[in-house]
Parts: C-alpha cells; structure tokens; sequence
C-alpha cells in the first residue's frame, strides 16, 4: 500500500493546486516485453488538492463512498510514432469502465509531423448504482441522466489531428459525448468531507475552466502553440486554445451550449542561479448556459527538486 498519483486513462491524478491530488492503494507495473507496459492496481481512498483528510471513492453526485477503484491495461507500441492502448475499470457499486486509445504520429519532412490521437470510452452502470435502491441511497451520478434516473450510462469518443513545423503546432479536435448520462471517472466533490472537489479527466477538453463533458455534449476545438526555441529562447513556450460545446441535454429538453478561450504563457529559466524554475501565467474565459460565467488569471511559479 502506499500513496499514488496516477497519470493513466482510467484516473488522472489533479496537480491543479498546491496540494496534488493523492490515491491510496497499490499499482503494478511491468515493462519486461519489449514495447508492452503492462499496470494494474487497486485504490482505496483519495486525498483532495485542499484537504490532507483522505475520503473514499465516489464519482460527482454520489454521497456514498466506493470500496476501491480496480483496474488493468496495456500500452503497446506497434511501431516507432504508434501506441495502442486498452484499460478497464471498476469503481465498485458506481460503475465499470472500458477505454481503447490509439496514438500514431507521421514524419512529413524535416521539422514537420502528424500526430493522430483517438480515444472511446464505454462507461455502464455496475453494482448499486445499476438499481433504482441502489442509487436511492446515493450510488448516483450528478447532471441530466435519462428519465433522472441517477444511472451511468454513457460513451464518449474524441479525436485531435496536430500537425508541427518548426516551433509550431496547429491542433483540431471534436469529441462527442453520448446522452443518456455526463463522462464520468471519480470526484469526490459530492462527498461531505471538506476539500475532497476537483478532479482530472482523461479528455482531449479537461481545460482550466470547464471538462465539456455533459451529457449529448458535442464539442470542437482548436490550438495553436508555440515553442520558441527555434527562434534561440529555449524553454519559452505559448498557447491558444478555444473549444465550443453544444447539444448539451437539460431535464426541460432544451438543449445548451457552451464556450471557453484559453491563453498560456510558460517559461522555464535556463541558467544560472534560478536554473529549473518555472514561471507560468494563464488566463482563462467560459461562457455558458449550464455553469456560471468565468474569467481567471492565474500565475504559477515552479520547481522540481531531483532528491535521488
């Protein structure tokens, strides 16, 4: 047993605060076959990014605890560029998860590629949360939910081209959301322990604002980037990205929509003195009929200290 901060398909630990996200549990992973990771593990409890109280395992609108979050995967690499990945999960009596991602990228010429990045999930109702008791005494997920049921029910696929030159990159993506139920992996923020909100999701449109992830949500963004060390700044780098949601399915049947516009500007000094440090500023915009309004800057400064 021992504490986790897992960056995987099925979980993806929050380092959006101060504080990182923890798990509590046990992860393997096997890197003896050539080209083949092989993990699996079982977690337990999750400390959030504002509290040190660790609680149990839940997703967003359960006010019961899980007893663990049981997963498995592989990461294969077919050929150099290319990784076909497949994990499952369970988050027992909320709900069992399958993903199946497909990476491959393309050298079109000096200082060019494409990068090609394919994701499905396939996310069903297992234990409590597969009956009308079940989700009664609180194994149930937040937002609209077919009849209001409170069931997970849900499948999302999303897809992003990048193509890169030089010190650029131009990204394009959608990504769709089935409609009987929100995308969903666990957030403790319906749980009654203080600071246990805020989690990470593996989606192309986890951004600084909003997820994207509402039920019938349809989304298409794009990102433009910059490094510029190939003008002779290495570690200065700079971004844009907007994504526009909508179809987002309400309980009075009108559908909603949704906008956010995000600016980065990231520099990691070089030399001297201060070598290592991060300076990072972000501002961040959200317009949309099913949250409130948001405008955010935030500047972050950084620095990872090697202890071995």
């Amino acid at each position: 047993m021992g504490t986790l901060q897992p960056k995987l398909p099925i979980l993806m630990s929050n380092d959006g605060r101060l504080l990182p996200q923890t798990f509590e549990g046990i992860q393997f992973t096997s890197n003896d076959f050539d080209n083949l990771t092989l993990t699996a593990g079982r977690l337990e409890h999750a400390t959030g990014r504002a509290s040190t109280d660790r609680t149990g395992l839940a997703v967003l609108g359960g006010t019961r605890e899980s007893d663990a979050l049981l997963f498995a995967g592989i990461d294969y690499n077919f050929t150099k560029g290319s990784l076909v990945q497949y994990y499952a999960a369970n988050l027992e009596n909320y709900y069992t998860q399958q993903f199946l991602g497909l990476q491959h990228t393309v050298a079109l010429g000096a200082g060019q590629s494409l990068k090609a990045d394919l994701r499905y999930f396939d996310t069903g109702a297992s234990g409590a949360n597969g009956s009308a008791r079940g989700r009664a005494e609180g194994y149930r997920v937040n937002g609209y939910t077919r009849d209001g049921s409170g069931e997970i029910d849900n499948r999302t696929w999303s897809a992003i081209l990048t193509y890169t030159l030089g010190g650029h990159g131009l990204t394009g993506g959608y990504q769709s959301v089935s409609d009987a139920s929100a995308f969903v992996q666990p957030n403790q923020g319906a749980l009654p322990e203080k600071g246990a909100a805020g989690a990470s999701v593996y989606l192309f449109t986890d951004r600084m604002l909003a997820t994207f992830n509402r039920a019938g949500e349809r989304t298409w963004f794009g990102q433009y980037g910059y490094d510029f060390a190939a003008l002779g700044a290495p570690g200065l780098r700079a971004s844009v990205v907007y994504l526009k949601g909508d179809g987002i399915k309400t309980i009075s049947g009108i559908e909603q929509k949704e906008w956010e516009r995000d600016l980065a500007l990231d520099y990691v000094i070089q030399t001297g003195l201060f070598k290592g440090v991060g300076l990072s500023w972000r501002q961040a915009a959200l317009r949309s009929e099913v949250a409130d309004a948001q405008d955010q800057t935030r500047v972050i400064i950084s620095y990872t200290l090697a202890l071995f």
